[in-house]
């Protein structure tokens, strides 16, 4: 029987925190690895030692197998985590582990090897009776035999990486004409992600919902399922809301029973032994296909740990230490009903594109049947090297109605700022009618939510109150701590009542505040043309330590204020605000560039698809640039001339850049 008593996690961010926690719970030692980039970041402070292996793009640190073993054999660590993501479904690693003769916390490397590659592990579920979907999985990858096989499934098809997962490599074509772009991207991401290019196709199922199922085994040849997860609500392919149970009314108790069977089967076809995901496909008419086997711990795991009272993580340890599931899974039983959402650093306005920044606030809050996992802290800093989840956000509730509210709520409370989040986003999709009924499916968003309808301002009133709350802090926190300052009352003046002004930049414009003191600690404000209102200004300490209470007339709220610079982000009961502080005396403006196609967030370009001097027309892809694992092709907004190139492939630029300079053509 195994034995070990220091775990090293090779992994990072939220879920290397979720494994720290655990590890420490069970009494094990722990070491976590970091890149330069993440040296100040939680799961390091978290870990008992910790030890870089190399600097932040992934395949020079958290990718380097070699990297990742020379800290196992520095700090004497017996057994290693992968965690998702990065190594963790890597056969060549999980080899390299046991080579070494470390346990590795997870499914052994020939199990990997068999489900990493997409196309055998449909031949492998097809010889065991498990549905599959019709698709294509053959050796000759040419654009020729994809087509001619494409031709055969009948369009629309969908291509997928073989190696990898998360959406990475994955597209919708439903035209011969579309096929070459669409194999030329997916091989490109598929390399660049998974060090692997090779392709499947499978026949695409219309409106299906995405359910999958729990799997674990131990190294006694047992295997059991803990029950199904449905994660329809995907954006990219990729998932952002997971539940259990799943809501769909053709789940019924016989065909649930049949799905997880089928988990069971598939577990027991690999040997699996650990904590795995049979993913499946199911249709509108109730039939279920196979998708694919994730060797891993899912992202979306909690949900199942809040159903199940289980904690996977600690299964998957004793598990690895030689225990049967006999023994640690008497009796399974699934209660009540638990959500999971995604708190991405993202935008969804501008089609879900990945944002930077670093952490002003966060402040979860605290409350029945809540958790947050995650791996940040107040000044982590969100850049282009990894994925932009923040957080996952989990609530349960006895019935499915009860969890909604419970997240709704948590989303609503939670104090987030310094980057742009889909937390907007996500509170719509659970407000929606549709979701609230259990209608989903995985184009969900695409039917309710188009780009046009990602937009969610902030009521005028709430901006208005908002800027006055920051103009009310600047000035008492000027009067308090700039020592320079009379301890007088701002905007005194001998014989009159001086007014002072703050204009702010925010959503929707300009916002203009004037402001006064009054006597007995009182101010009257405005915005605009609005009228001039009474307002007090209290600390709150009680409700954080950059939290203020407004009064403004007869009504009182908490905000909460944070400057860096000339930015002061603004959380108000049910919202948050970017308000950018204009100078009184603005400098001189420099020149515009007189055309061009300009970064839209900090990345690495891919690819210059034209020349100086070429002409272009609306729509003609001009670059494509690469950023926290997406592509995406900036494309000529009108008719145009090339001027210059100012990138090339692989250089990195930042938000803003302009990559060419175009002259519009009249």
């Amino acid at each position: 029987m195994p034995f070990f008593e220091k775990v090293l996690v090779a992994n990072r961010g939220e879920i290397a925190c979720r494994i720290l926690r655990t590890c420490r719970d069970l009494g094990l030692a722990t070491v976590a690895v970091y890149s330069d980039a993440d040296a100040d970041e939680p799961h390091v402070k978290l870990a008992d030692e910790a030890v870089r292996i190399g600097p932040a793009p992934v395949r020079e640190s958290y990718l380097d197998i070699e990297a990742v073993m020379r800290a196992a054999r520095l700090t004497g660590a017996q057994a290693v985590h992968p965690g998702y993501g990065f190594l963790s479904e890597n056969a060549d690693f999980a080899e390299a582990v046991r080579d070494e003769g470390l346990v590795f916390i997870g499914p052994r490397a020939e199990t990997i090897r068999s489900m990493g590659s997409k196309a055998g592990a449909r031949t492998l579920m097809a010889s065991h009776g498990v549905p599959i979907v019709p698709g294509y999985s053959g050796l000759d990858q040419s654009d020729d035999a994809m087509v001619e096989a494409a031709a055969g499934i009948g369009f629309p098809v969908l291509i997928k990486a073989s190696a990898g997962g998360g959406g990475k490599g994955m597209s919708i074509v439903r035209s011969v004409d579309e096929m070459a772009p669409a194999l030329a991207q997916a091989r490109r991401v598929a390399h660049a992600a998974f060090g692997d290019a090779t392709l499947l196709l499978e026949r695409y199922v219309e409106s299906p919902r995405h359910v999958e199922v729990q799997i674990f085994g131990d190294t006694h040849g047992d295997a059991v399922h803990l029950f199904e997860r449905e994660c329809s609500v995907q954006r990219r392919f990729q998932k952002i809301v997971e539940e259990s149970p799943s809501p769909a009314p053709t789940l019924t108790p016989a065909l649930r029973e049949a799905l997880c069977e089928a988990g069971v089967t598939a577990a027991r076809a690999m040997g699996y032994e650990g904590a795995g995901t049979v993913e499946f496909l199911l249709d509108p008419q109730g039939r279920f296909y196979f998708l694919e086997v994730n060797t891993r711990l899912q992202v979306e795991h909690p949900v199942t740990e809040m159903v199940t009272g289980l904690d996977l993580v600690r299964l998957q340890i004793l598990v690895a230490q030689g225990m049967s599931l006999r023994a640690l899974l008497p009796e399974v039983r699934q209660t009540g009903h638990a959500i999971e959402v995604r708190l991405y650093a993202e935008d969804p306005e501008n089609d879900f594109l990945p944002a930077t920044g670093h952490l002003l606030e966060w402040a979860p809050p605290a409350g029945p049947g809540l958790r947050f996992d995650t791996g940040i802290a107040v000044g982590s800093r969100v850049d282009i090297w990894y994925d932009p989840l923040l957080a996952k956000v989990i609530a349960w509730g006895p019935t499915r109605a009860e969890a909604i509210l419970r997240l709704a709520g948590a989303l609503r409370g939670l104090g987030v700022q310094g980057v742009r989040t889909n937390r907007a986003f996500l509170q719509a999709v659970l407000a929606h009618p549709a979701f609230q009924a259990g209608d989903t499916h995985t184009h969900f968003i695409a039917d309710h939510f188009p780009p046009a309808s990602r937009h969610f301002p902030v009521a005028a009133e709430s901006v208005h109150a908002a800027a006055i709350a920051a103009a009310l802090v600047d000035a008492t926190t000027r009067r308090r701590t700039n020592p320079h300052v009379p301890a007088v009352r701002p905007g005194f003046r001998l014989h009159a009542e001086a007014t002072q002004t703050a204009l702010f930049d925010a959503p929707g414009g300009e916002v203009r505040v004037e402001y006064a003191a009054t006597p007995g600690g009182r101010w009257r404000a405005r915005v605009g043309a609005d009228a001039w209102q009474s307002a007090r200004l209290e600390a709150a300490p009680e409700a954080g330590p950059a939290a203020w209470r407004l009064t403004l007339d007869a009504r009182t709220r908490v905000f909460h204020v944070l400057a860096e610079g000339d930015t002061r982000g603004v959380r108000g009961p049910d919202f948050t605000l970017r308000l950018v502080e204009r100078p009184r005396f603005p400098e001189a403006e420099l020149a515009a560039v007189h055309g061009g196609c300009v970064a839209p967030m900090p990345g690495r370009v891919v690819q210059v698809l034209v020349e100086a001097g070429a002409e272009v027309g609306p729509g003609t892809p001009l670059v494509i640039l690469e950023a926290m694992k997406m592509e995406q092709t900036l494309t000529a907004s009108g008719p145009a001339t090339v001027d210059r190139v100012c990138f090339a492939a692989g250089d990195r630029v930042e938000a803003g850049a302009v990559l060419l300079e175009l002259t519009p053509i009249a």
